[in-house]
């Protein structure tokens, strides 16, 4: 037997069953989505930071160094001790600052990650003022009165500093202050600087002439008196108190 045609009214109840039905399943898929999509944020994240901080897909296998120069590319490897073969994101670049920066030459470095693969270090050497004799060696001295590197000769251009057996680490940076601030005209005139006490420092200049100095206080002022005052005929020039400079024929 045929089976009836559906009424009006069951066809209605129909479609009203089949779009309750869509209804239900799209909000348990809205609720589902987002599960899932935060189970796919899980495996991706937790699958890159295997990535990045344990496994050697991402290993710090290279050293750059740049900026030196008197220090060779391998003096700087050697002291900084990069942990090749470890992930490069867990590598302890402090540390490697500051070793590289114990090197008495070593101003400051800066260290870097260069990735995939690379650490870069950065170095900035001292720059010497002046030369000074300690244990019999001549050591370069910076402006901030740090003694660094050795020299068989005096380099050219560079006024010596002389010391004697009492004079502290404080004076030797007073006098690395002075020759800091003497023109570049005037620094080439002195043959050595005399220091005995912080506020006890004297230039020997290459003509023989003497200039008291003091401390470094004022030194760019007393640096112009001096200019002026180099015109009269003297053997001692004392600018100590630089309102107040002095001659002397001894």
């Amino acid at each position: 037997m045929a089976r009836p045609a559906h009424t009006p009214e069951e066809r209605a109840a129909l479609q009203t069953r089949r779009r309750f039905a869509r209804r239900q399943w799209a909000r348990r898929w809205l609720a589902w989505k987002y599960v899932v999509a935060a189970l796919l944020l899980v495996v991706l994240v937790g699958g890159g930071t295997y990535a990045v901080y344990f496994s050697d897909a991402l290993a710090a296998d290279g050293v750059e160094v740049t900026g030196e120069r008197t220090l060779t590319d391998d003096q700087v490897r050697e002291v900084a001790q990069v942990p090749l073969g470890d992930p490069l994101a867990r590598v302890d670049l402090d540390a490697i600052q500051r070793r590289v920066e114990s090197l008495p030459v070593v101003k400051s470095a800066e260290v870097s990650r260069q990735w995939p693969h690379d650490v870069l270090i950065e170095v900035e050497e001292r720059t010497a003022v002046a030369v000074v004799e300690i244990a019999g060696s001549l050591r370069g001295l910076d402006a901030e009165g740090i003694v660094f590197g050795t020299y068989r000769e005096a380099p050219d251009g560079l006024p010596r500093v002389r010391t004697t057996a009492t004079t502290s680490g404080d004076a030797l940076r007073e006098a690395a202050l002075v020759v800091a601030a003497l023109p570049s005209d005037l620094a080439a005139r002195v043959k050595h600087v005399e220091v005995l006490t912080v506020d006890q420092i004297a230039l020997e200049l290459k003509d023989g002439r003497r200039v008291r100095w003091g401390s470094s206080a004022q030194s760019e002022e007393k640096a112009k008196v001096l200019e002026v005052l180099l015109l009269q005929d003297a053997q001692v020039y004392d600018v100590s108190v630089p309102g107040s400079p002095t001659t002397s024929a001894r």
